[in-house]
């Protein structure tokens, strides 16, 4: 469903304080009904190796009609929509040990016009310019009317079919809700169960590469940085009322868990980009998890819809359901009795199931 209407949202001055509920959608009381979320991984409109034609719109033409007909489509935003600032890199472009992702804001029509109604911002490259364009970048999605999650102490709240949904994002950066600090986890989850019926818990962590498909035990590091412990943070943020996790991060797919009867999805791999991200193999393996669920946050069922990256990055529906087939050992491998019962065909268990 495109563009949910912003009805209140919090003024803030500068970063890291950015708290408060943004509350999107419904016009007054309503009987509560079921809501179809659709949550695919990392997705970045800019690149240094060039922009996407069309300000980005082309992207998305072959999962455009799967994300416009979901009740909320969500999505990790990995990189900035504005222009000006100082790349993190410094004054030259990345020399293949820094990335730096940065597209026009009119690139957010691209996620628009794809069907994004919500995009977290809680990523190692949301600062990649600095303050003033992380900014830029909220407006921008503002523009378009897509809400965004991810900043310290935000609880974004969606309403659908009469229920409410919070979006409450999480990673290891100083500029979002700290996922290393589980406290503050369950502090924040539980605020967000009083202002919603339904709690997401998005989280962008993880180490990176091919090789990095298993959900470890214990803390992960990448290129130096304390990555968060998954699995620890994941069942925190359920014991403390989240319905939902869905993660990104390690570029790859990572299995889906069923945890108190709640369902953790730890990677989608990436979604779509411009030449941004290495390609080949599992890099090259997608997918769009699709989950209904009920005002009280069962899930009723739901979809893995298999894709593929081709071309410098742009997804397309993979007939041969490889990702399906990855996403089901990857997580009968890691969780055993818990993973999640997915069909061969995608479809996802009921939580009874």
């Amino acid at each position: 469903m495109l563009g949910p209407v912003l009805v209140a949202a919090v003024a803030v001055a500068a970063l890291p304080r950015a708290t408060g509920t943004a509350q999107a959608g419904g016009d007054g009381p309503a009987a509560k009904g079921p809501v179809t979320i659709l949550w695919v991984g990392d997705t970045t409109p800019g690149s240094y190796v060039g922009l996407p034609p069309g300000d980005g719109e082309g992207l998305f033409s072959g999962v455009r009609a799967r994300l416009r007909g979901a009740g909320i489509a969500a999505g990790n935003l990995e990189g900035t929509l504005a222009e000006g600032g100082a790349s993190k890199c410094g004054a030259a472009w990345p020399d293949g040990t820094c990335f730096a992702f940065q597209a026009p804001p009119r690139y957010a029509k691209g996620l628009r016009s794809a069907g994004f109604d919500v995009m977290n911002m809680a990523n190692n490259h949301a600062m990649d310019f600095g303050r003033s364009v992380y900014w830029g970048t909220v407006r921008a999605l503002r523009a378009q009317r897509i809400a965004r999650t991810g900043a310290p102490g935000l609880i974004t709240v969606l309403e659908r079919n009469g229920t409410r949904v919070a979006f409450v994002g999480f990673s290891a950066y100083h500029w979002t809700n700290p996922m290393t600090d589980l406290a503050r986890t369950r502090t924040l989850v539980r605020r967000a169960a009083t202002r919603a019926d339904v709690v997401v818990v998005i989280m962008h962590a993880g180490a990176e590469g091919s090789d990095r498909t298993h959900v470890p035990h214990g803390r992960e590091v990448a290129f130096g940085e304390d990555r968060g412990d998954t699995r620890a943070f994941a069942h925190t943020a359920i014991d403390a009322g989240a319905d939902l996790v869905l993660g990104s991060g390690p570029h790859v797919i990572r299995g889906i868990e069923r945890y108190h009867h709640r369902l953790i999805a730890y990677s989608l791999g990436n979604f779509a980009s411009q030449g941004t991200f290495a390609r080949g193999g599992v890099l090259s393996l997608s997918g769009m998890l699709e989950v209904q669920v009920d005002p009280d946050g069962h899930v009723l069922g739901g979809r893995w819809k298999a894709l593929e990256l081709t071309g410098q990055g742009r997804p397309v529906a993979d007939p041969v359901h490889m990702s399906t087939y990855l996403v089901r050992r990857l997580s009968r491998e890691d969780f055993g009795a818990r993973a999640w019962p997915i069909a061969v065909d995608g479809r996802l268990a009921p939580v009874s199931g």
